[in-house]
């Protein structure tokens, strides 16, 4: 009987000491590595923002200097569509 209980609080402890464990564990990634993690996330999202926002800059062009920019368009134009000019009925 005694070797019972002896066995039951053995086992009693082992479980309270493993919860304890996990306990501080949890307690040890959500205050020192969870922030790091996260702070990693943000300056790698800000970096690739960074970098979308230099890529879609045009390029700075002196003042007076033309040039002619067409959007691209993946619609294929028919060579025998011609050009539409508006125009009005003089009376």
């Amino acid at each position: 009987m005694n070797l019972l209980i002896l066995l039951y609080l053995i086992n009693f402890v082992r479980t309270l000491v493993i919860i304890l464990a996990i306990y501080l564990g949890i307690r040890l990634i959500r205050r020192y590595i969870l922030p790091i993690l996260i702070d990693k996330g943000i300056k790698n999202m800000h970096e690739k923002m960074h970098e979308q926002q230099r890529h879609q800059q045009k390029p700075h062009r002196p003042e007076g200097d033309v040039t002619i920019e067409t959007p691209e368009s993946n619609s294929r134009q028919r060579k025998d569509d011609g050009e539409y000019v508006d125009f009005e009925e003089v009376d």
